[in-house]
């Protein structure tokens, strides 16, 4: 499959590349806690709802006009959530709550995945059902600025290489291997910062 990995990228419009380049800068910003990432986010999902649509992926193209959506929200809840002081703090949820999310999230993907697996020629449909759900109860924290989001993409960028890969989308899935090699670095700034707002509450 490498052999063709040359051929995609010369196939590559400057759209999708757009597109990837300011998914890309949408994790480097949100790492950085910078509220800009949202923008990057905004304008890169716009473009994938276009792309994905034209390309008659309609369930993914929905999914980025939700993901517009908590792009706005996004921008919002860290604009509001700061003083002139200090950004939104990144907070840790009660297992509790990642307990029921988890729980609704697989019934979720359960029923998703065998309507899909019965009525449609879906590849892998409980994963991608899974992965879908999960992305977006996943971006939800990201929005709300909570810890445990990273853990969440580990698991959900890693199943996701695999899926690409296999249905011939190497760059989507040298994009989400990207994702993966970046998360630890946004999980140890998070958790640095948590810890910096505990010492300065002391």
């Amino acid at each position: 499959m490498m052999e063709s990995l040359p051929a995609q990228f010369a196939a590559l419009s400057l759209t999708e590349l757009a597109a990837v380049v300011l998914a890309i800068a949408y994790l480097l910003l949100a790492i950085r806690q910078n509220i800009w990432c949202w923008l990057c986010a905004g304008i890169s999902t716009a473009i994938y709802v276009v792309l994905f649509a034209e390309a008659r992926l309609y369930m993914e193209s929905a999914l980025n006009v939700f993901y517009f959506g908590m792009a706005i929200y996004g921008w919002w809840v860290w604009d509001s959530g700061r003083s002139e002081s200090a950004e939104l703090p990144v907070t840790i949820w009660p297992l509790r709550l990642h307990v029921a999310a988890i729980i609704i999230m697989t019934g979720l993907s359960g029923t998703s995945g065998f309507l899909l697996d019965r009525y449609t020629d879906a590849a892998y449909p409980y994963i991608d059902s899974a992965t879908t759900f999960a992305a977006i109860w996943t971006t939800f924290l990201v929005a709300r600025k909570v810890l445990e989001n990273w853990w969440y993409w580990l698991l959900i960028d890693t199943a996701s290489i695999f899926i690409y890969w296999s249905r011939d989308l190497q760059l989507t899935s040298l994009l989400f291997a990207v994702y993966v090699v970046l998360i630890p670095w946004g999980l140890v700034s998070w958790t640095r910062s948590l810890r910096q707002q505990a010492a300065v509450a002391v």
